[in-house]
């Protein structure tokens, strides 16, 4: 067996970065981290033996740049760099300077990454080796008439996509032949923007499609392995939210044909590393070839979770000339695997990134069961200039039954405050009734959530468990301000039952608590609960048994209610004494300010632009402002008629979430 490299430089950032350092430090590898200005007090710049910085915070002065990402290899003496995804991951420009500079490339060949990186290529390739492709024209179209011509010969709907794109930018769905030439123009403008190369193809759009990918490994010495498939056909706009591994729908034959395809095509390009070929599939089990990434996934850990493998570390293995020491038959599927990807986003503001400090940060406690893939820390940023990834949550279980409740669990006790994040969708996803019978597309986000997504439209997963907890919090914050007082010697009243109104959900519920020899006794109309924890006034994880069973409840003050979250459903609850509760129905109810005079914005950010001045009238749709996070432009555009009678914000300025920008000082009905 050869040896392995002394050191290692991480050439990314974020939880990759943290995670790739976690397989080295287990191999005994000492690791360099990378950084920009704006990571300089990175997770994982603190978990690397040595740092350097590269450069200023945007990315294309910093983690972009391979001639500082090789200036700090050499001033390292690092022996290898592991590129993770994303940024320099796939480019053949970065593998070759490496090689010029004698520096290992923990990745595939140049060739694999050239051949790969082009769709139309790719396609080409595939189809020459067996490999089952989308019926289409694998060469670039000319022009919006031969869009045309092709499209009408394949037939409607066609996906009109980029060549060298990716993330779901440079594709349009035509479902007429008279949308063809639109879509062509909108996608070739867009992919020459995004990407330098307006090269776009056709092929036949498969309706109600599934996003199933193979995992592949392959050596120096001509061992190629597949890794069984990864479901990810749940998405946004094209980006990836759960994946799961095996998939709900593929039967074991099927998973041979994908997997031996995977394979057939890994070969044709003497892949070396880990890979994945991804494969679009119809109802019918009918797969057919998407494209191939030349590098780690994002969902690599639901692979690792199901086959016992560390996916790093056998990149690593590769990349130092060993071989591999499995054989197909030797790969084993234990169980099943989720992944939840956490995003500082806001579900409620269609998705609107969220930038900040995380003020708390307390991922759920790791086991056999629960793993998390993180970046930050309690007390880091949330950068505006990077993707805005928190983590990502992976569970196990012996059934996929048991993986989504093991997530649904670990969702309820991820607490982050200081930032809006993407949990309450997460929850609302793992729970719907379509998700948990297996019936998945990739259409399945705007299928169910077709008007956007509204927490509070949720329905509340457990009232029961919900009145028992704020009861409980109610009672101990009691019996803590009376020991404080000195009014009470021992923790309670064990002969008492006190008598509460819980308010919630527009119900107003009488219970009575009462200390229990194993914790608190709730009586709800006559029936008795026994809730215990340990919970303390202040934390924010309430985490209890209730009747036998282990729940999480999240838990803030917020005035008089108790504000709790479960399922990632927030919910307002209030405790009173009867007679208070009697007394509170008598107030009246405070009126929400009108804001509609104002121009609010819906994200924090930079403003790029003002598009309107003091005095100027606008119209209902024109352009008001343009404000850049999370590597975005989101333009905000007049919802009326109006003029304007104030601007409160310059151009350049960083602004808050519903900062004013711009005060309106009339407005048509």
């Amino acid at each position: 067996m050869k040896k392995l490299f002394d050191k290692i430089l991480i050439a990314n950032r974020g939880e990759i970065a943290c995670r790739i350092i976690r397989s080295c430090q287990q191999l005994g590898i000492a690791t360099v981290a990378v950084y920009s200005e704006a990571d300089a007090e990175a997770l994982h710049v603190q978990m690397a033996d040595e740092s350097v910085l590269i450069g200023p915070a945007a990315s294309a002065e910093s983690y972009l740049r391979i001639d500082k990402i090789i200036d700090a290899v050499k001033q390292t003496g690092a022996q290898a760099v592991h590129p993770g995804f994303g940024f320099l991951s796939e480019n053949a420009n970065f593998a070759d300077a490496l090689k010029e500079a004698g520096v290992s490339f923990i990745g595939p060949g140049n060739r694999a990454i050239a051949v790969m990186g082009d769709k139309i290529e790719s396609k080409k390739l595939a189809e020459k080796s067996g490999v089952n492709v989308i019926p289409g024209h694998t060469a670039a179209l000319i022009d919006a008439d031969e869009a045309l011509k092709v499209s009408t010969a394949i037939g409607c709907p066609v996906m009109l996509k980029a060549s060298a794109g990716g993330g779901g930018k440079g594709m349009r769905v035509a479902w007429t032949i008279d949308e063809v030439k639109d879509s062509f123009n909108s996608a070739q403008s867009e992919a020459r923007t995004a990407f330098g190369d307006d090269r776009v193809f056709v092929e036949k759009f498969i309706e109600r499609p599934r996003h199933i990918e193979i995992q592949i490994l392959a050596d120096s010495q001509g061992n190629t392995l597949y890794l069984q498939e990864r479901e990810c056909s749940i998405q946004r706009r094209h980006q990836k939210v759960i994946e799961e591994a095996p998939s709900p729908f593929i039967d074991p034959e099927t998973r041979q044909a994908m997997g031996e395809q995977a394979v057939a095509l890994a070969k044709a390009v003497d892949y070396q590393s880990a890979g994945t070929v991804e494969f679009i599939v119809d109802k019918d089990k009918n797969f057919f070839f998407l494209e191939m990434n030349t590098r780690l996934q994002v969902e690599h850990p639901v692979t690792e979770m199901i086959t016992g493998l560390d996916l790093v570390e056998q990149m690593i293995r590769v990349a130092a000339g060993e071989a591999l020491q499995l054989k197909q038959s030797e790969v084993q599927m234990h169980g099943w695997s989720m992944e939840c990807r956490v995003y500082a986003e806001d579900p409620d503001r269609n998705f609107m990134p969220s930038t900040g400090r995380l003020n708390r940060y307390q991922p759920p406690r790791e086991s056999e069961a629960v793993r998390v893939d993180t970046g930050v820390f309690e007390g880091g940023e949330i950068s505006m200039f990077y993707d805005p990834m928190i983590a990502k949550l992976v569970t196990h279980g012996d059934s996929r039954e048991a993986a989504a409740e093991a997530m649904q669990s670990a969702l309820d006790a991820y607490v982050i405050r200081g930032v809006q994040h993407n949990i309450p969708f997460l929850a609302a996803l793992i729970r719907h009734p379509s998700f948990k019978s297996g019936e998945l597309t990739t259409g399945f986000i705007d299928e169910h959530f077709p008007e956007g997504f509204d927490s509070n439209a949720e329905p509340i997963s457990d009232t029961k468990l919900l009145i028992c907890v704020a009861a409980a919090c109610q009672a101990i914050v009691e019996d803590n301000n009376l020991t404080i007082d000195g009014q009470l010697s021992t923790p309670s009243f064990p002969e008492l039952t006190r008598y509460q109104v819980v308010g919630i959900n527009d119900e107003d519920i009488p219970v009575g608590v009462s200390m229990a020899a194993t914790g608190w006794q709730i009586n709800i109309d006559g029936e008795q609960h026994i809730i215990q924890s340990n919970w303390r006034p202040g934390e924010l994880l309430f985490s209890a048994d209730l009747d036998g069973a282990e729940h999480s409840v999240q838990v803030d003050r917020d005035g008089m209610n108790w504000r709790l979250t479960h399922r990632g459903r927030v919910v307002a609850v209030k405790v009173l004494a009867p007679r208070l509760a009697e007394l509170q129905k008598l107030m009246p109810e405070k009126i929400a300010a009108d804001m509609s005079r104002f121009l609010l914005s819906p994200m924090p950010g930079l403003l790029m632009r003002l598009s309107v001045n003091s005095g100027d009238t606008v119209k209902a749709g024109q352009e008001l402002a343009v404000i850049e996070a999370m590597k975005m432009e989101n333009v905000l555009l007049a919802e009326r008629d109006a003029v304007v009678k104030e601007v409160q914000c310059a151009t350049g300025e960083s602004l808050e979430v519903d900062q004013i920008i711009l005060e309106f000082e009339t407005l048509e009905a």
